[in-house]
């Protein structure tokens, strides 16, 4: 996986160059917040270095983090802003607040940033493996759901199931992956050479299309898709689950309880899509994985 720093300007580069590798490594987020130092989010809590203290990020400085992700543009990204964040090189998320440019109820652009939450991707090889046995029947891979608050690691264990999977580790024999990556957060650019062989990445198209077409045109034995949260995708991937594929997606939510309480994901376990669920906890800063094949869920 390439480095995300390579998606961060100069000055970002040089803050993170006055903390130690280890502190780097585990980072999760940086946050960035006009008038307030840089913070870092590890293990699930907000940390500032003591070299960070004294000096407040400018708006200035949150554009030309932009600009960087942007690759010299700050419209070009923009662009993007209708979902409330954007993807940078790499697969670097970042999240925006600030004052939105607003014409007749729908979000155009940003006036003024005010703050930006960069997720960090990480590779965690081998991570999906242990639990590819418990993601089977009889041989077969089920229809997998992947839920967690955010940012708890849903696309990066994701993103190793596909390359298990790809690779015919964990158990299981090689399968061909059909990925919709709606936001270039799963293969974009050399991501795809993290997600093994047999692995055919869709990018930048939205993922109710890229799933119809990579079913329609790539005869994939497995198709992956990050987030699941609108309507259309919920009917691309009731059409893919009619056609003798394996689904793998992520959805925000931390119970079937949570999940529940949303009629858009109620409609969907209702129909029994899904018949292995994989939910992310954290435990003392680690994170837990749990199968659970869905019995006994209200």
């Amino acid at each position: 996986m390439p480095s995300f720093e390579s998606a961060l300007p100069r000055f970002l580069r040089e803050a993170l160059s006055q903390v130690s590798p280890q502190i780097r490594d585990s980072m999760e987020e940086l946050r960035l917040r006009e008038g307030y130092p840089l913070s870092v989010v590890r293990a699930g809590e907000e940390w500032t270095a003591p070299a960070w203290r004294t000096r407040p990020i400018t708006e200035e400085e949150l554009r030309r983090t932009l600009e960087t992700a942007g690759r010299g543009s700050v419209h070009t990204i923009l662009d993007q802003v209708r979902n409330g964040y954007v993807t940078a090189f790499g697969g670097v998320r970042m999240g925006i607040c600030g004052e939105g440019a607003v014409k007749e109820g729908q979000l155009l652009s940003f006036r003024r940033v005010t703050s930006l939450a960069i997720r960090i991707p990480h590779a965690m090889p081998g991570v999906a493996e242990p639990l590819l046995p418990k993601l089977q029947d009889r041989g077969r891979l089920e229809n997998t759901l992947i839920l967690s608050p955010p940012g708890m690691g849903k696309t990066t264990l994701l993103r190793d199931l596909i390359r298990c999977i790809s690779l015919g580790q964990g158990g299981i024999k090689p399968l061909r992956v059909g990925v919709a990556d709606e936001r270039g957060e799963l293969g974009s650019g050399a991501l795809r050479y993290d997600l093994g062989p047999r692995t055919d990445v869709l990018e930048n198209c939205p993922k109710a299309v890229g799933l119809t077409m990579l079913l329609r045109g790539m005869s994939p034995q497995v198709l992956a898709a990050d987030e699941i949260t609108a309507p259309e995708d919920i009917r691309a991937v009731e059409e893919a689950a009619g056609c003798g594929v394996t689904l793998l997606a992520t959805a925000h939510g931390g119970s079937f309880g949570e999940l529940t309480l949303r009629p858009l994901y109620r409609d969907l376990l209702a129909q029994g899509i899904f018949r292995r669920f994989v939910f992310i906890s954290l435990d003392r800063g680690n994170r837990v994985y749990r199968v659970t094949d869905g019995e006994g869920m209200p």
